[in-house]
């Protein structure tokens, strides 16, 4: 990673004298804390494309597979720690009031919770674990999930209106226990390599879902107990959640200015994610791009413009150094973090 010190001393002269700061972040993010994205090329799911998954009709067609699918995710994601990128933005939020996150992710982040531990050992005696989690001291309400959580579910039966945020539940359901082995690993099928390679991969994977699961198997509203529950993300085709929505809005309009967007681990070229890099500017804000992809360069549909900053590198690596300026070294951000988890 070479980020010029030059822009690294403008990046945060900046940032020290901004109030009103933005920050829209995706898949790049959660990538670094190593959970898998499911796009581009290697966007494999034990050989389904993944976004063909994430969708309405799939879960109509198949809820089986569809909640393997999120069941997977859903462990992983438990499993997942913050990454040192999630604890800079932490970092900052507790030292800028007027500093929002929107995440297009829907791991439920790492951003806001960190895993205590858990309380089975050895694992492979433990049909289940006990994980506790703790916020990581971004403050939730100036924390926005365009696209729901994994750990948000609903009732999708017509006449039942149930919902039910941070659901930590693993596995859910036992059927949808996902298998690790001695060491506690889980295999994760998706590959970007040859199409051989991947079904050697998915042949190899240890799961349950050899055994034949039915709609009975899944999990099912504790309210109407009729409807099968689903994950309470937001689906190819569906709406962004209203409240979500009202609350940015409401943000964007309390102040005739923005000083700096932040937009890292996202291209940020499709609405609505383009749309508030857009609105951001016209209230005056410069933007600053962290990506590892060098071609994602542009910011919104108007691309960067001259006194906009591109910082190429993995987000975990180059966030932290770029506050350090602001909310001290990555120590200091560690230390910090230990400090709330003995307060919770």
């Amino acid at each position: 990673m070479m980020l010029s010190p030059t822009e690294i001393e403008s990046f945060t002269t900046h940032l020290r004298s901004s109030q009103r700061i933005m920050a829209l972040i995706g898949a790049g993010l959660s990538a670094s804390s190593g959970l898998p994205t499911f796009r581009g090329a290697g966007g494999l799911w034990r050989n389904h494309d993944a976004m063909s998954l994430a969708t309405p009709e799939a879960f109509d067609a198949d809820p089986v597979l569809v909640w393997q699918f999120y069941s997977h995710r859903r462990h992983m994601a438990l499993r997942a720690r913050p990454n040192p990128a999630h604890l800079a933005l932490a970092g900052l939020a507790r030292k800028k009031s007027g500093f929002v996150t929107l995440t297009q992710n829907v791991d439920g982040g790492p951003l806001v919770m960190v895993r205590l531990g858990s309380f089975c050992e050895p694992r492979n005696t433990c049909p289940r674990f006990f994980i506790r989690m703790r916020r990581a001291k971004h403050p939730p309400e100036r924390l926005h999930l365009l696209h729901g959580s994994l750990f948000n579910i609903k009732c999708t039966s017509f006449y039942c209106d149930y919902h039910e945020e941070n659901n930590t539940t693993d596995p859910i359901v036992p059927a949808l226990t996902v298998a690790e082995n001695d060491e506690g690993e889980v295999e994760d099928p998706t590959t970007t390599t040859t199409a051989q390679q991947r079904r050697d991969a998915n042949a190899d994977y240890p799961t349950r879902s050899r055994l034949k699961l039915g709609i009975r198997d899944l999990p099912h509203c504790p309210r109407c107990r009729d409807g099968l529950l689903r994950p309470g993300i937001v689906w190819f085709g569906e709406m962004l959640p209203n409240r979500v929505m009202d609350e940015i809005n409401k943000w964007m309009s309390e102040s005739k200015s923005i000083d700096l967007m932040l937009v890292i681990g996202t291209s940020a070229n499709v609405h609505p994610a383009a749309g508030y890099v857009e609105l951001a500017r016209a209230k005056g804000a410069r933007v600053a791009v962290i990506n590892i992809d060098p071609e994602d360069s542009n910011a919104g549909l108007d691309g960067l413009r001259k006194n906009d900053w591109f910082f190429c590198g993995d987000a975990s690596e180059v966030v932290p150094r770029l506050f350090e300026g602001v909310i001290g070294k990555q120590s200091e951000i560690e230390t910090q973090s230990k400090s709330v988890s003995g307060s919770g």
